[in-house]
């Protein structure tokens, strides 16, 4: 059923696509989804290009010939289409579950527009049951990983932090950074969190995505929900 909810939503994202645009493509199992049927698409003759956001949507996107470029060559990003970890009231999201948030954030900021798909389970009225994962250098991580949760319980956000692990090994992003995904309850300020966390020094990027998208397309067992802000 799942699966279900998330082919319906990528089955509506697809209907944004027009031809000769340049898509940022991003990484998750609902955009796999749409990577799928935008083949499809391209076999019967769509003209576009992508900008992947990890090297798992590079290699599925090669896979079904869906040809790819660069940020670097085409500037700017008529549409990205992307999913999410969670998506509260006000559109703001969490991602980086699959630990391309970097690379996401990147893509998004150079995007025109950014549509989120995903399945209602990612609905919440407030971000944070879901872990916020924050992208860091690995040089000293471990002192850094201390700075966050020092400058977080001082605005009143406690918990725990733990270094991402694949199989006991420390995860490795593609850009070669570790993660460390953060259990601080929920997050009512969203913007204050975000600003904070990305002003530590080894901190590149966090799994908080505030005021990027305005359109997110909901998977559900009838069809689809399109909630705009």
């Amino acid at each position: 059923m799942l699966k279900e909810m998330k082919i319906n939503a990528a089955k509506e994202a697809l209907s944004y696509v027009e031809d000769g645009m340049k898509l940022g493509l991003g990484t998750g199992s609902t955009v796999d989804e749409f990577l799928i049927l935008l083949s499809e698409e391209i076999k019967n003759g769509l003209n576009i290009c992508g900008v992947v956001t990890s090297e798992k949507t590079k290699n599925l996107s090669n896979k079904l010939s869906i040809p790819l470029t660069t940020l670097e060559k085409v500037n700017k990003l008529d549409l990205t289409i992307d999913g999410a970890d969670e998506i509260d009231n006000d559109l703001s999201l969490i991602k980086g579950g699959g630990g391309a948030l970097l690379r996401e954030k990147i893509i998004a900021f150079s995007s025109n527009e950014l549509l989120i798909i995903a399945d209602e389970s990612k609905l919440v009225d407030k971000l944070g049951d879901f872990k916020l994962p924050v992208e860091v250098s690995p040089y000293e991580h471990d002192v850094t990983s201390l700075r966050i949760m020092d400058k977080l319980n001082k605005i009143g956000y406690k918990g725990s932090i733990s270094l991402r692990k694949d199989n006991q090994n420390i995860f490795i992003t593609d850009g070669g950074n570790y993660i460390y995904d953060l259990s601080i309850g929920l997050i009512s300020e969203p913007n204050i969190v975000e600003n904070i966390l990305n002003l530590i020094p080894g901190v590149f990027e966090n799994g908080l995505f505030i005021n990027l998208t305005k359109k997110v397309i909901i998977g559900n067992k009838e069809g689809v929900r399109i909630i705009t802000k």
